[in-house]
């Protein structure tokens, strides 16, 4: 199939535009023919497009990513399905060993190509009830986890879209070095330069991964990837500093605690 037709489905638009670029410099054969925002517009748009390959997000409105590949494969004539998902709790190693896939956000380059191997492969066989039959068996075994253990209301932060100059850049949290708090707004320090968020600081401490990023300061949250160590100062206060900037960042007293073993 020289030409195959995909439709990517994901209710957060710069996520589905990231996936859609690098879609097409993984496979520029590929043709993207329908975006959805939800389930229930992704389902209208499959059955009008028929494409060859669908990308879901599992956690959509209306119909989520599971909820739409029961529908498709009721039939026997599913389309090629990769699930793309925030989670690691939808059982990847599964879906790691059927004629399917699973991508955990944002998708490497490198993750990606596997994924685009496997489809060409799937692309070329003659057998897609096989395929269905397979996952089908495979959403059965996926029910009781996914009943069983309530997702969370959200996933931590992956991304955020910042004011750079007079551009609006979109950058992966794991760029982030540290966060601090400026007035109406939130300033994200990157390895090189500065950029602003209209979130305030403690709004975005409730979208990120506790375990990635310390509070350290009421005005300060420090990526802990970033932390190269502490020292006290003349004055005694604890001071954090960082691999890839040279400014220090002061520990208040309230957020010391978590050093103490460093």
């Amino acid at each position: 199939m020289d030409h195959p037709r995909a439709l990517i489905a994901d209710d957060e638009p710069h996520l589905l535009d990231y996936l859609q670029t690098q879609l097409a410099a993984a496979w520029p054969q590929l043709r993207i023919v329908g975006k959805a925002g939800n389930g229930i517009e992704a389902l209208r748009l499959i059955d009008e497009l028929a494409p060859d390959v669908v990308f879901l997000d599992i956690q959509m409105p209306g119909l989520t990513g599971l909820d739409l590949a029961q529908r498709l494969t009721s039939d026997g004539k599913a389309p090629h399905i990769v699930f793309v998902s925030a989670y690691h709790e939808y059982a990847v190693d599964a879906f790691e060993h059927a004629a399917l896939d699973y991508l955990l956000k944002p998708a490497t380059v490198e993750r990606l190509a596997k994924t685009v191997a496997k489809l060409k492969l799937a692309l070329r066989a003659p057998a897609p009830a096989v395929e269905a039959d397979a996952l089908r068996a495979l959403l059965r075994q996926l029910a009781v986890p996914v009943a069983a253990v309530p997702a969370p209301a959200a996933a931590p932060l992956q991304w955020i879209r910042a004011a750079h100059g007079d551009e609006t850049r979109l950058i992966a949290i794991d760029e982030v070095i540290y966060f601090q708090s400026n007035d109406k707004y939130t300033s994200v320090f990157l390895q090189e330069g500065e950029c602003l968020i209209r979130t305030p600081l403690s709004k975005l401490r409730e979208q990120l991964d506790e375990a990635r990023f310390w509070q350290i300061h009421r005005s300060v949250i420090v990526a802990a990837k970033s932390v190269a160590g502490t020292h006290t100062d003349f004055r005694g206060r604890l001071v954090v500093k960082l691999k890839e900037r040279r400014e220090q960042l002061t520990v208040s007293r309230n957020y010391a605690e978590q050093f103490k073993q460093m």
